[in-house]
């Protein structure tokens, strides 16, 4: 749908004198047409519609609430459009009556509120219309994106530290950062961090996407998606399609609200996907696809409704997937922060005009922890701009209130008052609670990477580790990303699938599309790759489109979860739960000091419909691996000697910008395989005094750099690597300052020493239970199970024993 609509004088005509009602806050129909609210104006007394002219009171943001009013149920959509153009400027088309349509308006701006029943039997519904100053640009300073240069696990520490937006887009030696105002650039400054300027001024780029968007859509009438899509979804885009795609394919597609409404008041909807998708309770395995826990990355929410797209089509047209879709069921949520999202998306910039601060929004719209100046006004207008809210990527409890996420409510990484203290995260807890999850995608961008658990370097690896880690291998194969283990990037806490996998075993993703831009053009983040296809790293294998495909390959296969079997009766009722409780991390305080860890108590609730006889449920596996244990192996062998490495003659000269300075030492050694098993190698070297500095690089026989230690203020480094493959390695050292007036202070001691692999660790087992009630709820019998992931367990006929009373 485009922003400017050609519109008849005939149309513009009907539109210039929309009727008064009887009362002014109530809008009425008598007839309820599917249909697009926001499609184009409809003329006065068109069936299904009803209209109210406005004019702006200020230049800023409108905000047009409906809600429901009097008997009936029923589903009202709202757009808002320029009475002279036709153009569109806001618009909301959830599943119910709750709509809040948000956009930018000129101060003066004459508008038409138009209503639209969609369906139900509710005729009336009440009407809100507000306007709100906005300051164009914000502060107006430059924003950036700098690389900040982080080697070693306490440069990472010192980072974090600073209450920075960090990006997804980061390795060994280095984290990407965005600096919003000069106040940014003086905290990086001042703890003496070295960086590089990666995009000097992000809003200036942000302009120049924009305008690729309008020439690609302007160029291309269909493009390789499934939905054929040219151009960025609004919010109420995500809402009609989802619905629409329901009402063309019943049977098929399930429209859905989710069961909180967000801090501004609007519901969030999703889709699920599945043969006689309404009988839920049917023990098939369950895959969720979300998009957009933050704001500004727009390509999340794009893949995740295109998938819904694909599996829908594919249903239609294509055997393999065809056969997916009939032995799962798929969740999609593509916007799991709407009001953040909706915030972020009306602020793409018009022409030159931009609202750079707010198209930057990461966090969603919560008010609770901000000062008490600052609580007021709609999100969009709020004093705070994008730094109002929480981070809902950090208010999850898997190890919540540790390094990665900040106590103070003005950083972009703000954790919120408590676990699961927002709305938008509660949400997603519900679904994942209550609906056996075996498999879950969480969509970001940017940095070309497939993410597992843990968030945590200090967290071992679970004991699925090499299973986990294998399908995270298959789907990079497919995008061309890199898969790792969270923590590679530096310390998070509080993300989605450290909660979700730790609370109920089922394999969670993290996914960052694309490799440099929160949103580029459309034609690079989205179609290319989703589609896989040139420049996107997944060219010709696939893209996403296929990496999705074969996470639901794994959902559709037993060896990947638990499955329980047995009978029982037509319209009884089987229900598998488990409460326990789980502790955060250490919480790190506002003032820097660290207390208790709290303790978060979870529910597990699943049901199945009996189908009277024999039953087949797909389930999470029983014990939570958070207490299951830990990855690890027997070692095969011992672990190889020591090695000692000799210091070349001389000094070299003072480098200060390795590796793009190569002035250092290079010493070569060696890894051996087996016989020897090496778990972990530790490279290290000393010096005579903490006044000078050397620092320590460790490069594989390909020069990549796979252990780094750059320290300062001590006299010595060690790098450390884990599982090292055999092969040819070197330590490269650096003389970084030279501060002995008397002459150089040279290094010495360079070592390699290895350990042997730590053995797994084995944690308790737990156990559902499982109940089973009759078709007047009765309680009828009580089951003690357990089942490990890959296994069958057969519980026999459950309902034949009765329950004790």
């Amino acid at each position: 749908m485009t922003a400017a609509l050609a519109l008849s004088g005939a149309v513009l005509a009907g539109l210039a004198s929309p009727p008064a009602t009887a009362d002014d806050g109530v809008l009425r129909a008598d007839q309820a047409i599917a249909r697009e609210c926001a499609a184009e104006p409809l003329p006065d007394g068109a069936p299904g519609t009803a209209h109210r002219a406005v004019t702006a009171g200020a230049g800023g943001l409108v905000q047009v609430r409906l809600a429901p009013d009097g008997p009936g149920v029923g589903d009202w959509d709202v757009a808002v459009f320029d009475r002279a153009t036709g153009e569109l400027v806001a618009a909301s088309a959830a599943l119910r009556s709750v709509e809040l349509a948000e956009g930018f308006v000129a101060d003066g701006q004459e508008l038409v509120v138009q209503a639209c029943r969609y369906a139900g039997t509710a005729r009336s519904v009440r009407l809100g219309v507000d306007f709100l100053a906005v300051p164009v640009d914000g502060e107006g300073q430059r924003a950036e994106i700098v690389r900040v240069h982080t080697p070693t696990r306490a440069h990472k520490d010192r980072l974090l530290a600073l209450d920075l937006d960090l990006t997804e887009k980061a390795d060994a030696t280095g984290v990407e950062v965005v600096l919003a105002t000069d106040e940014d650039r003086r905290a990086l400054a001042a703890a003496g961090l070295d960086t590089t300027v990666v995009r000097p001024d992000v809003s200036a780029r942000s302009v120049a996407n924009a305008r690729a968007d309008r020439d690609y859509a302007a160029r291309v009438d269909r493009s390789p998606l499934p939905s054929g899509r040219t151009a960025y979804r609004h919010l109420y885009d995500y809402e009609y399609e989802i619905k629409d795609l329901a009402r063309r394919n019943p049977g098929l597609v399930r429209a859905f609200t989710l069961p909180e409404r967000t801090w501004e008041g609007r519901d969030v909807v999703g889709a699920e996907i599945a043969a006689d998708v309404d009988a839920i309770a049917d023990g098939k395995p369950v895959s969720l696809v979300m998009g957009v826990h933050h704001a500004r990355e727009w390509p999340a929410g794009e893949h995740a409704m295109e998938w819904a797209h694909e599996l829908v089509a594919g249903y239609r047209g294509d055997a393999a997937i065809r056969s997916l879709v009939a032995r799962t069921r798929t969740i999609v949520v593509p916007i799991v922060n709407p009001d953040g999202f909706s915030v972020s998306r009306e602020a793409e910039p018009r022409g030159d005009l931009t609202r750079f601060d707010y198209e930057m929004k990461r966090k969603n719209c919560a008010v609770a922890d901000s000062p008490e100046d600052l609580r007021t006004g709609a999100c969009a207008a709020n004093p705070a701009g994008r730094l109002r809210g929480t981070d809902p990527n950090r208010n999850y409890p898997g190890f919540w209130g540790g390094a990665g996420a900040s106590p103070t409510w003005s950083s972009d990484v703000f954790r919120g008052s408590a676990p699961f203290s927002e709305p938008e995260t509660r949400n997603i807890r519900s679904l994942v609670s209550t609906r056996q999850v075996t498999n879950l995608l969480t969509l970001h961008t940017y940095s070309n990477l497939v993410l597992r658990v843990p968030g945590v370097a200090a967290v071992r690896p679970p004991l699925d580790e090499p299973e986990y880690k294998a399908l995270g291998d298959r789907l990079a194969a497919r995008n061309g990303y890199v898969s790792q283990p969270s923590w590679r990037l530096y310390d998070a806490t509080g993300t989605t699938e450290d909660w979700s996998y730790f609370a109920t075993g089922g394999w969670g993703f993290t996914i960052e599309i694309g490799p440099d831009e929160f949103h580029p053009p459309f034609e690079t983040g989205v179609v290319a790759e989703y589609a896989g296809l040139a420049p996107a790293a997944g060219a010709g294998r696939g893209g996403n489109r296929a990496a999705f495909l074969d996470m639901l390959a794994n959902t559709a296969d037993p060896a990947a979860h638990s499955t329980l079997v047995g009978s029982a009766p037509r319209g009884h009722s089987l229900q598998l739960r488990k409460t326990f409780q789980t502790p955060t991390s250490p919480v790190v305080l506002p003032d820097g000091s660290v207390g208790s860890p709290l303790s978060v108590t979870d529910t597990l609730t699943s049901t199945l419909a009996a189908p009277g006889g024999r039953f087949t449920w797909a389930v999470n596996p029983s014990t939570r691996p958070f207490v299951a244990g830990r990855h690890g192996r027997e070692p095969r062998g011992p672990a190889q000697q020591p090695i000692e490495l000799a210091n070349p003659p001389g000094v070299p000269a003072v480098n200060t910008d390795y590796p793009a300075d190569q002035t250092a030492e290079v010493i070569p050694f060696r890894v051996d395989g087996p016989p020897v098993d090496n778990g972990k190698m530790t490279v290290s070297v000393r010096w005579g005094t903490p006044a000078s500095d050397w620092d320590l690089y460790v490069l594989d026989a390909s020069g990549a750099i796979v252990a780094a230690s750059e320290t300062a203020g001590t006299d010595s480094e060690a790098a450390v690597m884990f599982d090292p493959p055999a092969g040819e390695y070197r330590a490269v050292v650096v003389h970084y300052e030279q501060a002995r007036p008397s002459g150089p202070d040279d290094w010495s001691g360079l070592r390699v020493d290895f350990a042997s692999p730590l053995p797994p660790l084995y944690g308790p087992k737990e156990a559902y239970t499982l109940t089973c009630s009759d078709p007047r709820g009765r309680l009828v019998s009580v089951t003690e199970v357990f089942v490990d992931r890959g296994q069958t367990a057969d519980v026999g006929d459950v309902c034949a024993r009765r329950a004790k009373r």
